[in-house]
């Protein structure tokens, strides 16, 4: 965005995704004094608000970024609410907290798979990027194993779907090798 002065080919609603699934992670670990997790998803949180602010410098639909945002925010101070004033009993305000960030997540490593229809009728992973689904493999599967390794189910189980997700982005890559794309559209006789 910095190099074109542009958000042409940049989705926005990721931004907004990871921000609340990083904001959502880091209460959860703030309830269970879980410092990997408080570390971890501030850094990722300020990352992506600052993500957020440089897609709203370039955008030229600066109206619809900031509903956006303005929306993002009020789903936080909602959330916000229901768990901190209605739910008074800590443990169980741990367990729907965990509940809500483990369909987050799940529903955060899915989106991607929403083009795959796409991407297999054209026959092509121009749409995916290959760095990113390193990473994504890499984070699920290490977040997988620290849930794992404390027997927490929340963090553990919606992690899987980031790996499994992530070898199906890597054999799509390996079926349709980027550079077999095509650049050219072919002439219709």
């Amino acid at each position: 965005m910095f190099r074109t002065r542009s958000v042409e080919n940049v989705q926005f609603l990721p931004f907004l995704t990871t921000d609340v699934n990083n904001l959502s992670w880091l209460t959860y670990g703030c309830l269970k004094q879980d410092w990997t997790l408080i570390i971890v998803n501030t850094i990722g949180a300020a990352l992506q608000t600052l993500y957020i602010l440089a897609y709203f410098s370039f955008s030229p639909e600066k109206r619809r970024v900031l509903l956006q945002s303005l929306a993002l925010l009020g789903m936080l101070i909602l959330g916000y609410c229901y768990f901190s004033l209605l739910i008074p009993d800590a443990n169980v305000r741990l367990a729907r907290l965990g509940l809500f960030c483990s369909v987050f997540t799940i529903s955060m490593y899915l989106s991607p798979l929403a083009d795959l229809a796409k991407i297999i009728r054209s026959r092509s992973t121009r749409c995916l990027s290959f760095p990113l689904t390193v990473a994504t493999f890499l984070t699920s599967t290490s977040w997988t194993l620290y849930g794992f390794q404390l027997s927490d189910l929340y963090i553990m189980v919606p992690n899987v779907p980031g790996i499994i997700t992530s070898l199906l982005r890597f054999w799509l890559f390996w079926q349709f090798p980027p550079d077999l794309d095509k650049p050219y559209k072919p002439l219709q006789a």
